[in-house]
C-alpha cells in the first residue's frame, strides 16, 4: 500500500515535472516566436525606412534638377531678350544715320557755300550771283532739316568735350567768356542727336 502511494506519488511529480518542462519550452517558443517576429517587424520597417530615404532622396534630385532647368531657361531667356533688344537698336540706329556718309560729304560744299555767301556781303542783295548762291545754300539747309541734321550750337557756349573739338585757346574777352567759346572756326552737326562732325571753336581763358 505505502509502496503503491510512493509509485503513484513519483508518478505525478514527473507528469508535474514534464508539464513544467513542457511550459518551459512552450514558453521559450513562445518567446523565441515573439523575437522572430519582432525582428521580421524591425527588419520590415528598415526596409520601408530605406525605401521612404531613396524615394525622397530621388524627390530631392528631382527638384534640383528642375531649379536648374528653370535657372538655365531664365538666363537663356535675358539672353535672347537682350539680343532681340540690341538687334532692334542696332537696326534703328542703321535708320537714323544709314545717310550719315552722304551728309558728311556735303557738309564742306556747305561751308564753301557760307564762305561765298560771307565773302559777298558787300554785294547788293539783288546782284544775280549773290541771289543764286543765297538761293542754293537755302536748298542745302532744307536738305539738312529734312533728314534732321542739326547745327551745334557753339558760340559763347560753355565749352563741352562732346560736342566741340578746341582747336586753340585765347584770353576771354570779358570775364564771362572764361571757359567759354569765343570764335566758332567750322561748324558743327548733329544727326539724329549723334554728332557727325565736331565744332571746332577758340576756347577763351
Amino acid at each position: 500500500m505505502i509502496y503503491t502511494e510512493k509509485l503513484g506519488k513519483m508518478a505525478e511529480e514527473k507528469v508535474n515535472k514534464e508539464t513544467e518542462e513542457e511550459k518551459d519550452i512552450a514558453a521559450q517558443v513562445e518567446d523565441a516566436a515573439a523575437e522572430k517576429e519582432e525582428k521580421a517587424d524591425d527588419k520590415k520597417d528598415k526596409k520601408k525606412k530605406s525605401k521612404k530615404d531613396k524615394k525622397e532622396e530621388q524627390l530631392e534630385e528631382l527638384g534640383q534638377k528642375l531649379q536648374e532647368l528653370q535657372d538655365k531657361h531664365l538666363r537663356l531667356q535675358a539672353e535672347f531678350d537682350n539680343f532681340r533688344r540690341r538687334t532692334m537698336k542696332e537696326k534703328a540706329d542703321l535708320i537714323k544715320t544709314g545717310g550719315e556718309s552722304v551728309i558728311v560729304n556735303i557738309l564742306p560744299v556747305i561751308d564753301d557755300f557760307e564762305r561765298a555767301l560771307d565773302s559777298m556781303k558787300h554785294l547788293e542783295d539783288e546782284d544775280a550771283g549773290k541771289h543764286g548762291t543765297a538761293l542754293i545754300y537755302k536748298k542745302f539747309q532744307e536738305f539738312l532739316k529734312q533728314n534732321n541734321v542739326k547745327e551745334i550750337e557753339a558760340q559763347h557756349a560753355d565749352f563741352d568735350v562732346d560736342l566741340h573739338e578746341a582747336i586753340t585757346k585765347i584770353p576771354a574777352p570779358s570775364e564771362e567768356l572764361k571757359g567759354k567759346v569765343v570764335d566758332v572756326i567750322q561748324k558743327g552737326y548733329c544727326l539724329n542727336e549723334k554728332v557727325i562732325r565736331f565744332a571746332k571753336v577758340v576756347i577763351g581763358e
